[in-house]
């Protein structure tokens, strides 16, 4: 499919969907990775990011593998776990296990090395690996950990990642708000996509209409222009939304 095959124009709005079917891909054995936008070996200049948005990654790792100590400088990363649990150790001296449900952040600034392993030697890990484009450069590395509860993100929309940290969400330096929600039978979900932003939805697991647009696991919907937003239709689904510049 084209860009063009793929857009619904809406009154006020442009809605184009990603399918997962078009990621690219990679396979090294211990890791399988789906990416939305380029990364890696990846590279497609039609898919460069979105916005303020760079990465998002679809990770399956293995019984006791993960990514070695690696550096990162001026990148938002935060890793959304869907399965499994995800140990990290950074150089600021960081060291913890988030499972299902739970989300950890790091605020590379200046720069940091860290790594990410999967602690359980039998059972597959997955996550969503997401890169956002900070404000200002070279701030101090930061890093943080959230849980979502089941109750907190079904059928709304909880924000667990944003600018100023509101509500409870941990802070970010780049100019987003990210939230997770979770869909089931007629539960529906209502929102405003405000003039001057940019709005995104991954959706991890299930599948969902978002303004009578049908998405399933690994899509992803690229949102233009200013208006409302109806999540419906839900089926075991769970998805991330991101209000960006």
């Amino acid at each position: 499919m084209t860009i063009a095959q793929n857009t619904t124009q809406q009154v006020g709005m442009s809605l184009t969907v990603r399918p997962a079917g078009e990621r690219g891909q990679a396979n090294f054995g211990w890791l399988k990775s789906a990416h939305s936008f380029s990364f890696g070996n990846y590279h497609d200049p039609e898919h460069m990011g979105f916005g303020n948005l760079r990465v998002i990654n679809d990770d399956l790792v293995a019984g006791g593998k993960g990514f070695g100590q690696h550096p990162h400088q001026n990148a938002e990363i935060f890793s959304y776990v869907l399965g499994g649990a995800l140990e990290h150790k950074d150089s600021l001296g960081n060291g913890s296990v988030v499972s299902a449900g739970g989300v950890q952040y790091m605020s590379a600034g200046s720069g940091v090395t860290h790594s990410e392993f999967n602690p359980s030697a039998t059972e597959e890990m997955r996550f969503l690996q997401v890169w956002l484009l900070p404000e200002t450069q070279n701030t101090k590395p930061a890093y943080d950990t959230i849980d979502l509860s089941n109750e907190d993100k079904s059928g709304k929309l909880k924000l667990f990642l944003s600018r100023d940290g509101r509500n409870g969400s941990m802070t970010t330096q780049a100019d987003a708000s990210v939230y997770a929600a979770t869909l089931e039978g007629g539960q529906k979900i209502s929102t405003d996509l405000k003039a001057g932003r940019k709005g995104w939805v991954q959706v991890a697991n299930g599948s969902l209409n978002v303004n009578g647009i049908a998405l399933t696991k690994g899509d992803g919907l690229a949102i233009e222009g200013s208006g409302s937003l109806i999540f419906d239709q839900g089926s075991a689904a769970e998805i991330l939304f991101f209000d960006l510049s």
